[in-house]
């Protein structure tokens, strides 16, 4: 059976989502982050980054948020989360699925965690490593929401729901505690949030992995 090993709120959020779409039998494998449970010698064995999530059935390990998203449209393509093969719409799901790992969310661990890119206590550095980081996300954010207006359908590809949705309201919702301009205050990304949060699967699992609102 498919296993997806998850620390609530995580990246291993989209996923989750995704597995509930497709409706077939997974179980959910807690990894304590506050206990380092993603540092053990077992966990490394599954992932050597040390990073969440995994999705494992077996032997067949997997880790990567965007790898594992793309193996389960693959896996199950009658989920209808990504378009068919071979065609421009696919190639478009392929530019929106890296921008929202490479550029996005790669941008928002550097804005959560500015000391990664300091001298060990350089905390001016680290701050304005930080302050940077927003300005970039803020521009990024800017960016999703010309999408959306763009074409005027209610989903990141259109007319249609793939898996970018349930990633880019995972990326946007790591931005709900900032002070200014968070990403539900965008014209067209908050009711589009808004959309994503309505689905039952999103809503299944934001009670599977307890978490409080406010959601985005």
């Amino acid at each position: 059976m498919l296993q997806l090993h998850y620390y609530p709120g995580t990246a291993a959020m989209t996923p989750h989502i995704l597995l509930q779409e497709i409706g077939m039998p997974f179980e959910i494998v807690l990894v304590d982050r506050m206990a380092d449970a993603h540092k053990t010698p077992d966990y490394l064995k599954l992932n050597p980054n040390g990073l969440i999530p995994v999705l494992t059935n077996g032997d067949f390990v997997l880790y990567e948020t965007a790898a594992i998203c793309l193996y389960l449209c693959d896996s199950f393509p009658s989920a209808g989360l990504a378009p068919a093969l071979g065609t421009a719409e696919r190639a478009h799901f392929y530019k929106w699925l890296i921008w929202l790992t490479n550029t996005l969310q790669t941008t928002l661990v550097i804005y959560f965690y500015p000391e990664r890119w300091v001298v060990e206590g350089n905390d001016a550095g680290a701050a304005e490593v930080k302050a940077q980081a927003q300005r970039k996300i803020g521009g990024l954010l800017d960016q999703l929401d010309g999408e959306l207006a763009r074409h005027g359908g209610p989903w990141l590809m259109g007319e249609s729901y793939s898996a970018l949705d349930p990633y880019a309201m995972m990326l946007c919702r790591w931005t709900r505690g900032f002070t200014t301009a968070p990403a539900r205050s965008r014209v067209h990304l908050g009711p589009y949030l808004q959309g994503v949060l309505a689905r039952p699967a999103v809503r299944r699992v934001f009670a599977a992995e307890q978490l409080a609102q406010p959601w985005v």
